[in-house]
């Protein structure tokens, strides 16, 4: 029996099973959830992974079966992801993808992030994505298809932790291109509870610094301020009775799937691809061409307030979603594998 049919006594052949598989970036709740039982990560958690490093890539090719590109590039230079796709294709190591942001937030030219993807696509051997849409924009930008799998379960609710029916919170990072008038969608944000009946929560990570005007609007009682701990990001979103997703670029939201999990409603902007995520998701005008528009956010806010609050997801449906979803990353995973001999 090859070392690639490995059996378990009572359980089915797992082709999969012992294959090295590189994850970059290394340590992160999606990776973590997708990962089929079987598997042997590869690498430590650190980041920017030293993978992306093509002479530590070179020397350590050796350790790896399978690589599984997620984020983190968004520091190297197109050229140098060039020559890294380059190396793995020299090495003979198959480079696995999935596409989370189509426009990515954390890089300020669309144009630079629009360069990324096409060079890991053009020499990936297989391509994910987490929602139709998405796979459509693959397919036409690209010329790639794309196997759609869900976002799985990455938090449990808390049972001891009510919602506050009309509470509207805004998670704001530190300033970035994603959100580049703070102020403004906090206002518009501040605008939309009120006229709903409700009021308005930002939450900002214990590391950011708010911009001036917006503690200003707080000091003032126009609104709750609140630092949190990375560490309480659920906590903070299962207590709201609407989320609003600030950034005016992206494709998927984590934020969005916590919120599923724990029952939190959630407004979004017509960037990307957030309502094929849930169906509890209401839209609003902001992107990188239009900016945000202030009027569009506050009626989203107020259409998602006269909504009942939705039920946390379903923990055994979501768990069984999960299995599916390792599923389809550990038939990825054999089959790219297999194509380059692995036995």
């Amino acid at each position: 029996m090859s070392h690639a049919e490995t059996r378990h006594p009572g359980l089915p052949t797992m082709p999969w099973a012992g294959l090295r598989v590189l994850s970059i970036p290394g340590a992160d709740p999606y990776v973590t959830a997708v990962l089929p039982d079987g598997v042997m990560p590869v690498g430590r958690a650190s980041e920017p992974s030293p993978w992306l490093d093509v002479a530590h890539l070179a020397a350590q090719a050796g350790d790896v079966d399978v690589v599984h590109l997620h984020v983190g590039h968004a520091d190297l230079a197109t050229a140098e992801l060039e020559v890294w796709t380059e190396e793995l294709q020299r090495l003979g190591i198959p480079l696995v993808v999935t596409v989370h942001q189509l426009s990515d937030p954390h890089q300020a030219l669309a144009s630079r992030s629009d360069a990324h993807l096409a060079a890991v696509l053009a020499t990936a051997e297989v391509v994910l994505t987490l929602t139709p849409g998405a796979a459509d924009e693959i397919a036409g930008r690209y010329g790639r298809t794309a196997i759609v799998v869900a976002h799985p379960s990455i938090v449990t609710p808390d049972p001891d932790l009510g919602a506050e029916r009309g509470l509207v919170g805004v998670l704001l990072g530190p300033p970035s291109p994603a959100v580049p008038d703070p102020t403004g969608l906090v206002r518009a944000a501040l605008s939309g509870a009120v006229s709903g009946g409700g009021r308005l929560r930002v939450l900002v990570d214990e590391t950011t610094v708010p911009v001036p005007a917006v503690t200003e609007l707080a000091d003032a009682g126009e609104f709750e301020l609140v630092r949190y701990r990375a560490a309480d990001r659920a906590a903070q979103l299962q207590q709201l009775h609407v989320a609003v997703v600030a950034e005016r670029c992206g494709s998927h939201s984590r934020d969005l799937e916590i919120c599923r999990d724990v029952g939190t409603g959630v407004v979004a902007p017509s960037c990307g691809w957030f309502g094929d995520q849930w169906s509890e998701v209401v839209l609003y005008g902001h992107d990188r061409c239009g900016g945000l528009d202030g009027v569009s956010l506050a009626a989203a806010i107020g259409a998602a307030l006269t909504r009942p609050m939705p039920r946390p997801a379903d923990r055994a449906w979501r768990l069984e979603q999960r299995a599916a979803v390792q599923q389809v990353h550990a038939d990825v995973y054999a089959q790219v594998a297999a194509d380059r001999g692995w036995a």
